[in-house]
């Protein structure tokens, strides 16, 4: 005799493919639990970023386990997303799948047979255009997107339709003036003054890794990660030496910082 859902207290098998059972699990337990019954799109979204992070966490750190569990995490995110929307009866699992590889196909042409392989850009405009979304080029980009990736998606488009320095030299001269544009500023009272200064030389040092083939992100994350370890353990040097960090000199901190550099390239 075939065994029901509510006898076994397990999800039914889904029909499809193995990722089927993240969609799956997803109904089970909005029907089952409270707490995911009650779940909406915006309330989810903290956690769906927050769960990206994670993500690029266990990436960084080369955490095979970690990323392993971290993208369950991530995937069960999006499988909620899903399944609210089927409920909400705005678009289907299939919908997803098939937009994605309707894309895929537009923007690698050349894979299936389409025509000839086209600049990204080109197509994503195109693509705009086709959708009646507005003529400006910059148009599209994520408002909310964090603003070292913004301004990295916004060169990236004006360097599609020509406008960008030939090489990372020029944006380096860029980076050189910005500098020297912030000291004057650092001397004066305005403040806003001061604040779009800084937001231009940040501007014009993502323009620079962006034409020396480095994603700003990655770069920012491992200075992070190598200042994190280096003060790490100027802590452990100076609990040793008997220095109070707090009390300490900037001249004694400098010292501790730079035995610690020493210590590293030994």
């Amino acid at each position: 005799m075939e065994t029901t859902q509510a006898e076994t207290g397990h999800p039914p098998p889904p029909a499809g493919g193995i990722l089927d059972r993240a969609l799956a699990l997803v109904e089970f337990l909005r029907a089952r639990c409270p707490w995911d019954a009650a779940q909406t799109p915006e309330s989810l979204r903290p956690l769906l970023l927050e769960e990206a992070h994670e993500v690029v966490d266990a990436i960084s750190s080369g955490d095979d386990a970690g990323l392993r569990d971290e993208l369950g995490d991530l995937l069960l995110n999006l499988a909620f997303q899903v399944v609210l929307a089927e409920e909400r009866g705005t678009f289907s699992r299939e919908e997803v799948v098939a937009g994605l590889e309707q894309k895929m196909r537009r923007r690698h042409p050349h894979l299936y047979g389409m025509g000839e392989a086209e600049p990204w850009a080109a197509i994503k405009a195109r693509e705009r255009a086709e959708r009646g979304e507005p003529g400006g080029l910059l148009d599209g980009i994520a408002a909310g997107m964090d603003p070292l990736l913004r301004a990295f998606r916004i060169q990236e488009r004006v360097a599609g339709v020509g406008f960008d320095w030939p090489d990372p030299h020029g944006a380096l001269e860029k980076v050189r003036e910005e500098v020297e544009e912030v000291g004057h500023e650092l001397g004066a009272a305005d403040e806003e003054r001061l604040e779009d200064e800084l937001g231009d030389l940040l501007f014009s040092v993502v323009n620079l890794a962006r034409l020396a083939r480095v994603h700003p992100s990655n770069a920012l994350a491992r200075a992070n990660a190598k200042f994190t370890r280096r003060f790490t353990a100027l802590e452990d040097l100076a609990r040793d030496r008997g220095t109070v960090l707090g009390s300490a000199s900037l001249q004694e901190l400098d010292a501790l910082w730079d035995d610690v550099k020493r210590g590293e390239k030994r």
